[in-house]
Protein backbone atom coordinates (compact mmCIF):
# COMPACT_ATOMS: atom_id res chain seq x y z
CA UNK A 1 0.00 0.00 0.00
CA UNK A 2 1.73 3.69 -1.03
CA UNK A 3 0.08 5.32 2.13
CA UNK A 4 -1.01 3.59 4.86
CA UNK A 5 -3.53 6.53 6.29
CA UNK A 6 -5.46 5.04 3.26
CA UNK A 7 -6.32 2.29 4.98
CA UNK A 8 -8.35 3.89 7.08
CA UNK A 9 -10.52 4.67 4.24
CA UNK A 10 -10.26 1.18 3.15
CA UNK A 11 -11.49 0.17 6.55
CA UNK A 12 -14.53 2.00 6.30
CA UNK A 13 -15.30 1.15 3.27
CA UNK A 14 -15.86 -2.54 3.63
CA UNK A 15 -17.68 -1.63 7.25
CA UNK A 16 -20.01 0.22 5.03
CA UNK A 17 -20.73 -2.58 2.63
CA UNK A 18 -20.53 -4.60 5.20
CA UNK A 19 -23.71 -3.12 6.75
CA UNK A 20 -25.30 -2.12 3.39
CA UNK A 21 -25.17 -5.69 2.42
CA UNK A 22 -25.95 -7.23 5.55
CA UNK A 23 -28.42 -4.50 6.30
CA UNK A 24 -32.25 -6.25 4.72
CA UNK A 25 -31.06 -9.82 6.68
CA UNK A 26 -31.13 -8.21 9.94
CA UNK A 27 -33.88 -5.95 9.20
CA UNK A 28 -36.19 -8.99 8.89
CA UNK A 29 -35.35 -9.57 12.12
CA UNK A 30 -36.19 -6.06 13.74
CA UNK A 31 -32.13 -5.70 13.93
CA UNK A 32 -29.82 -3.22 12.65
CA UNK A 33 -26.33 -4.31 11.90
CA UNK A 34 -24.89 -1.74 15.28
CA UNK A 35 -27.66 -3.86 17.23
CA UNK A 36 -26.48 -7.05 15.91
CA UNK A 37 -23.11 -6.20 16.81
CA UNK A 38 -23.78 -5.56 20.79
CA UNK A 39 -26.13 -9.12 20.93
CA UNK A 40 -23.11 -11.04 19.21
CA UNK A 41 -20.95 -9.07 21.74
CA UNK A 42 -23.28 -9.97 24.76
CA UNK A 43 -23.29 -13.48 23.92
CA UNK A 44 -19.66 -13.35 24.22
CA UNK A 45 -19.33 -11.81 26.94
CA UNK A 46 -22.30 -12.92 29.53
CA UNK A 47 -22.85 -10.27 32.62
CA UNK A 48 -21.50 -7.30 30.36
CA UNK A 49 -22.38 -4.46 31.29
CA UNK A 50 -23.32 -1.24 28.89
CA UNK A 51 -20.28 0.64 29.34
CA UNK A 52 -18.22 -2.06 28.76
CA UNK A 53 -19.80 -3.14 25.34
CA UNK A 54 -19.38 0.68 24.09
CA UNK A 55 -15.82 0.27 24.94
CA UNK A 56 -15.75 -2.88 22.74
CA UNK A 57 -17.30 -1.68 19.87
CA UNK A 58 -15.83 1.43 20.00
CA UNK A 59 -20.06 3.25 19.70
CA UNK A 60 -21.46 6.16 21.68
CA UNK A 61 -22.79 4.83 24.87
CA UNK A 62 -26.16 6.64 24.04
CA UNK A 63 -25.93 4.79 20.84
CA UNK A 64 -25.74 1.60 23.03
CA UNK A 65 -28.22 2.72 26.16
CA UNK A 66 -31.09 3.12 22.72
CA UNK A 67 -29.87 -0.11 21.47
CA UNK A 68 -30.34 -2.37 24.47
CA UNK A 69 -33.18 -0.55 25.27
CA UNK A 70 -34.90 -1.43 21.40
CA UNK A 71 -33.85 -4.84 21.98
CA UNK A 72 -34.88 -5.44 25.35
CA UNK A 73 -38.31 -4.10 23.98
CA UNK A 74 -37.83 -6.99 21.45
CA UNK A 75 -37.25 -9.58 24.35
CA UNK A 76 -33.38 -10.22 22.93
CA UNK A 77 -31.40 -8.71 25.91
CA UNK A 78 -32.82 -8.61 29.47
CA UNK A 79 -30.70 -6.33 32.40
CA UNK A 80 -29.71 -7.82 35.48
CA UNK A 81 -28.01 -6.88 38.85
CA UNK A 82 -24.70 -6.57 38.66
CA UNK A 83 -21.59 -5.28 41.34
CA UNK A 84 -22.85 -2.45 43.52
CA UNK A 85 -24.76 0.08 41.21
CA UNK A 86 -23.71 -1.91 37.98
CA UNK A 87 -26.12 -3.46 35.62
CA UNK A 88 -25.14 -6.42 33.72
CA UNK A 89 -26.82 -7.13 30.24
CA UNK A 90 -27.03 -10.80 29.29
CA UNK A 91 -29.73 -12.37 26.27
CA UNK A 92 -33.07 -13.49 26.87
CA UNK A 93 -33.79 -16.91 25.51
CA UNK A 94 -35.19 -15.40 22.48
CA UNK A 95 -32.23 -13.57 21.77
CA UNK A 96 -29.72 -16.73 22.27
CA UNK A 97 -31.86 -18.35 19.49
CA UNK A 98 -30.75 -15.72 17.01
CA UNK A 99 -27.37 -16.32 17.43
CA UNK A 100 -26.56 -19.05 14.21
CA UNK A 101 -28.47 -16.93 12.33
CA UNK A 102 -26.62 -13.89 13.08
CA UNK A 103 -23.19 -15.30 13.25
CA UNK A 104 -24.24 -16.93 9.84
CA UNK A 105 -25.18 -13.43 8.27
CA UNK A 106 -21.88 -12.24 9.48
CA UNK A 107 -19.66 -15.23 8.37
CA UNK A 108 -21.09 -15.68 4.91
CA UNK A 109 -20.41 -12.39 4.13
CA UNK A 110 -17.05 -12.25 4.85
CA UNK A 111 -16.70 -16.09 3.33
CA UNK A 112 -18.10 -14.51 0.07
CA UNK A 113 -15.58 -11.72 -0.07
CA UNK A 114 -12.19 -13.74 0.73
CA UNK A 115 -13.54 -15.94 -2.18
CA UNK A 116 -14.48 -12.98 -4.73
CA UNK A 117 -10.83 -12.12 -4.09
CA UNK A 118 -8.85 -14.57 -3.66
CA UNK A 119 -7.73 -13.59 -0.31
CA UNK A 120 -6.27 -15.98 2.16
CA UNK A 121 -8.85 -15.58 5.89
CA UNK A 122 -5.15 -16.59 7.46
CA UNK A 123 -3.33 -14.05 5.96
CA UNK A 124 -0.95 -11.95 8.36
CA UNK A 125 -2.94 -8.90 7.89
CA UNK A 126 -5.84 -10.30 10.02
CA UNK A 127 -3.45 -10.97 13.43
CA UNK A 128 -2.22 -7.67 12.84
CA UNK A 129 -5.77 -5.81 12.54
CA UNK A 130 -6.66 -7.79 15.54
CA UNK A 131 -3.86 -6.73 17.62
CA UNK A 132 -4.77 -3.11 16.46
CA UNK A 133 -8.22 -3.45 17.40
CA UNK A 134 -7.43 -5.34 20.69
CA UNK A 135 -4.70 -1.77 21.30
CA UNK A 136 -7.37 0.59 20.42
CA UNK A 137 -10.40 -1.02 22.69
CA UNK A 138 -7.88 -2.62 25.22
CA UNK A 139 -9.40 -5.54 25.40
CA UNK A 140 -7.82 -9.01 24.45
CA UNK A 141 -10.56 -10.28 21.85
CA UNK A 142 -10.75 -13.74 23.11
CA UNK A 143 -13.82 -14.97 24.76
CA UNK A 144 -14.40 -14.12 28.30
Amino acid sequence: MDNLGNLAQDISILHRQYYKDTGNDFKKLDLNPTATCILLTVNDHPNINQQEISERLVIDKSLTAREINRMQKLNYLDKGNGKGKSVTINLTDLGRSLMPQLRHIRQQWWTDKFAETGIDANSPLMEGIQTIVEHVTGYDNQLD
